[in-house]
Parts: C-alpha cells; sequence; structure tokens
C-alpha cells in the first residue's frame, strides 16, 4: 500500500485551531444542457436547505449558503476538519437563459438548478417571400 505524506498537514492543522479556516472551501459544481435547460449541481453536504440563498441580478447568479459547526456550544473540538462558515458562488448567465423562470431543488447534498432558455433564443423557422408573391419557407 503506497502512503501519501504531508509535511505541513499539522501546522495546517494548528493554523486552523488558532485562526480559523484559512481560507473558504471551494462549492463545486457541474453545469451541462440538456434539451431546453441548462442544468447546474453545486455540491452543499451538510448544509441546512434554509441558509442557502439563490438571486440573480443582471443576470448574474449568486448563490449563498451556510454550514455551521455541528458541535454544541461550550464542546472542546477535537478535530474539526469540515469546514464551516459561510460560502458564496457566482455565475455569469448569458441573455439566451430565461432568469424568470430558475427552478431550485436541494436534494442528498446538491442544490441542481434548472435554467431554461428563453423561448427568443430557441430555433425557430423564418418565412421568405419570393419577388412572384409566393412564400418559401426555409428550415
Amino acid at each position: 500500500m503506497l502512503m501519501r505524506t504531508d509535511p505541513f498537514r499539522e501546522f495546517d492543522r494548528l493554523a486552523q485551531q488558532v485562526f480559523g479556516p484559512t481560507r473558504p472551501a471551494a462549492m463545486p459544481m457541474d453545469a451541462y444542457r440538456a434539451g431546453d435547460d441548462f442544468i447546474v449541481h453545486f455540491d452543499l453536504p451538510g448544509i441546512d436547505p434554509e441558509t442557502i440563498d439563490l438571486d440573480v441580478e443582471r443576470n448574474v447568479l449568486n448563490v449563498r449558503a451556510e454550514r455551521r459547526s455541528p458541535a454544541p456550544e461550550g464542546a472542546e473540538t477535537i478535530v474539526a476538519e469540515r469546514p464551516t462558515g459561510t460560502f458564496t458562488r457566482q455565475l455569469f448567465l448569458g441573455d439566451t437563459l430565461d432568469t424568470e423562470r430558475i427552478d431550485a431543488s436541494y436534494e442528498a447534498g446538491v442544490l441542481t438548478l434548472r435554467i431554461p432558455v428563453a423561448e427568443q433564443a430557441k430555433p425557430r423557422r423564418i418565412q421568405i417571400s419570393g419577388g412572384d408573391g409566393g412564400r418559401k419557407q426555409l428550415s
């Protein structure tokens, strides 16, 4: 078995105990298009859904979530490797998305957003009129 050692791990642990987390933990995400929707998944394990805030302003989607420490006040912490605090992430949404109809759900530690493509951005047929008064349709 191969074991990986990190000579600075104990220093990091000590610094976190003294100063708190030195950097906010990431809010990893996956994003893809499925048909007429863009789907975004955020990993937010251990987050109370009541602490999740979503807002959109000028095509910028802001995601904010808070993880509180599970230890009761006054408890002696032996190990605290799971990050706590407030986590934020911004997504810049294109004009082709309908930000008025975003659907959000939270299940099994994953926040899922469905953002529909705006009607004006969907492909459509355009009719062309000819010089002879007849109409042709392009696909």
